[in-house]
């Protein structure tokens, strides 16, 4: 019978990236000079689980590559080899290379990047060399006492039919046992059925091996571990010296006896050297999950709902057994109010226990950046420290998908404009290691991530003659100093003098701030000169609840979220200046806003025509304060965010729908592209 595997290969998926993260991870915090035995184990067991778990779904390439990774790291933990910087940054590339693999399988097209071929001919330069020795007075040492005892194992290993199906290989088996010690293999039974019956997927073989090794019977397990259910190994040993060694070594060269090949791998064709400047493979974000993507949940969560969903069925029974009843009296009327009540509680408790399912701890996105700083730290010359606080934060996933970009940007933005190199940095009387500090807090319903360096702060001066070098700011225009750190996120605006990989496109922070406001979320900045900078980003837990105000414009329910609103007011007539036939400001204390009459973008009639006539409710966009003229404001609420996207079309000025509690449907209005559909692209214009 065929085993489909396929039905299993997205959690072969989840498991090897969750591998490479840990890899990855101990790979950064590893000390090359004195490597911890517990961190190379680590590694090796994550290489080890992606390499088996590759060879039983047939995905050969990834095999055959980690089983080089695996060899490397199975001589360095077993002190063959040293651990030097060169490894540590062979096996970091190596992370990535596995990772872009990985996403090749996942998105079912082919993997082709030079970098592979490059780095299987360095592995197998590196293990087709003599092994390093520790040090020389260790080793002098060591030929002059006894070597430790080695063992001659018997194992008789009788494949299952169904081995190779499931893409098991037995070559690369043996391969892996020959790096343990001596190796013979000899071809101990064939049972197969009449040749008519033969699949040729099947195997009919046994094998007895003989291993003369000083490695103990688990190391010898690990190399079967992924086949040990569908076949039969039987182990043995005996304690030997030198000479008995030599003696078998002699004798095992007869007729039946094969040694095992090197490698059928295409990866040890050549010993080629890694050329000096390697391009580094492109990483596919360790943050997006592909279609279909999954996402785990601890058996508490699960337990919890089942038991709201349990109440729920009580509370519907009992609401059911009074519906039924053809007359209700006092005391039904009174058990139906109870139970409505307990239905709003369940309802609720339910719908924060169903949110819980979404939330991870931010770890998940924090976890790509002790890699990203030490690679840009490298490639700027900046010596950094990276420090992360609050891990164990929880988010909405698709939250934390969307704002890793953003703070991948901020990051980078703090490596190369904010921290100084380290003559700069003494200079100044600071460490030569600059610190780049990540924080994550909820706070009031939302979740605060904070990006803060020690760096050299905003040149106001440099940005302010930058802006008005593009036109941005009149030259005898006047700004206070957070004006000026606010024309960073002008579109266009950089102050770097050339382009290169990290800044200077003329596309950054602009972009970062529209893509938190997508998110219903603020940033703001901090910065001082010399001392350094701190983005504060606020972001809802969920994108998927909104808190809202309710307003009315003509028939029209409308929902305004309320992060985004100052105040509401009424404007008398003497405060309110029209600047065009289209453009109305309103005084409010010492500034001027831009009002939007909703009803005129949406194309509907409204109550209020003028502005006299309405209420004005101040909202905030990119940093800027705006008035959105309104009929009423009706109830604030919590509201469940449909889009129209996916069940219409995207509609300007409108960030998706909801249905109330009456059934009807509601816009929920998107404040930035409300302004833009208005035409209104710097209130500071407007009120100059």
């Amino acid at each position: 019978m065929e085993i489909d595997l396929s039905q299993f290969s997205q959690v072969f998926f989840e498991e090897s990236l969750e591998g490479l993260e840990s890899m990855e991870s101990e790979l950064l915090k590893l000390d090359v000079n004195e490597p911890e035995d517990e961190s190379i184990n680590t590694i090796f067991r994550a290489a080890h689980s992606i390499k088996g778990g590759s060879a039983t779904f047939g995905f050969s390439q990834v095999a055959n590559y980690t089983h080089l990774l695996e060899t490397l790291l199975d001589e360095i933990r077993d002190g063959r080899r040293q651990m030097t910087s060169e490894h540590q940054d062979m096996l970091l590339l190596s992370v990535d290379l596995l990772r872009n693999m990985i996403d090749a399988l996942m998105r079912k097209t082919d993997f082709d990047d030079p970098l592979l071929s490059q780095l299987e001919k360095r592995f197998t330069s590196e293990l087709e060399g003599a092994a390093e020795d520790i040090q020389d007075e260790d080793a002098t040492q060591a030929d002059a006492e006894q070597a430790p005892d080695e063992q001659l194992w018997h194992i008789d290993f009788q494949a299952g039919i169904d081995i190779l199906r499931c893409g098991n290989d037995p070559l690369l088996m043996f391969t892996e046992l020959r790096q343990l010690g001596e190796l013979t293999v000899k071809l101990a039974e064939i049972n197969h059925p009449d040749f008519g019956d033969i699949d040729p997927e099947a195997c009919y073989l046994s094998w007895h091996l003989e291993l003369i090794t000083d490695q103990k019977i688990e190391r010898l397990k690990e190399v079967f571990e992924w086949v040990e259910d569908e076949c039969t190994i039987h182990y043995s040993s005996s304690v030997i010296d030198t000479g008995e060694t030599r003696e078998l070594q002699g004798t095992s060269e007869s007729p039946q006896a094969s040694p095992v090949p090197e490698s059928t791998q295409a990866s040890t064709s050549t010993s080629d050297s890694l050329p000096a400047e390697v391009v580094k493979p492109k990483i596919v974000s360790q943050a997006k999950s592909p279609e279909g993507g999954s996402i785990r949940v601890s058996i508490e969560k699960i337990d919890l709902l089942i038991n709201m969903v349990g109440e729920l069925v009580i509370t519907q029974a009992m609401l059911g057994q009074i519906g039924q009843q053809d007359e209700i009296d006092e005391e039904s009327l009174l058990s139906m109010k109870q139970g409505l009540e307990q239905l709003a509680s369940h309802t609720r408790d339910l719908q924060e226990s169903v949110m819980q399912i979404r939330m991870l701890p931010i770890s998940f996105a924090f976890n790509r950046f002790p890699r990203l700083v030490r690679d840009i730290g490298q490639q700027l010359g900046k010596k950094v420290d990276l420090i992360l606080n609050g891990e164990d934060t929880e988010l909405d996933k698709t939250v934390m998908e969307k704002i890793v970009d953003p703070m991948v940007h901020l990051v980078r933005n703090s490596l190369d404009h904010g921290l100084e190199t380290p003559e700069i940095r003494v200079s100044k009387g600071k460490p030569e290691t600059g610190s780049i500090t990540l924080n994550a807090f909820h706070q009031g319903g939302n979740i605060i991530i904070e990006i803060i360096d020690d760096g050299a702060g905003l040149d106001t001066d440099r940005i302010l003659q930058k802006a008005r070098d593009k036109g941005l700011v009149a030259e005898d225009e006047e700004l206070s100093t957070e004006a000026i750190h606010q024309l960073i996120f002008k579109a266009g605006f950089s102050t770097a003098d050339a382009v290169s990989d990290l800044s200077g496109r003329g596309v950054g922070m602009d972009v970062v701030r529209r893509n938190i406001n997508e998110l219903n979320g603020t940033i703001e900045l901090k910065s001082t000169q010399d001392k350094g900078s701190r983005f504060t980003i606020r972001l809802p837990l969920t994108l998927a609840i909104l808190d809202g105000q309710l307003v009315r414009i003509g028939h029209h329910t409308y929902v305004v979220p309320l992060v985004s609103i100052h105040e509401s007011l009424q404007v008398e007539p003497q405060r309110i200046n029209r600047i065009s036939e289209n453009h109305e400001l309103v005084r409010l204390r010492d500034e001027y806003l831009p009002v939007i009459k909703v009803f005129q973008e949406f194309d509907h009639e409204a109550d209020a025509i003028e502005i006299k006539d309405g209420l004005v409710m101040v909202v905030d966009s990119n940093n800027e304060k705006v008035g959105l003229l309104v009929d009423e404001l009706l109830s604030q609420q919590q509201v469940v965010i449909k889009s129209l996207e996916d069940n219409y079309s995207k509609v300007p000025g409108v960030s998706g729908a909801t249905i109330l509690g009456d059934g009807t449907v509601a816009l929920i209005i998107d404040i930035s592209g409300l302004v833009s559909l208005a035409g209104i692209t710097n209130t500071n214009e407007h009120a100059a």
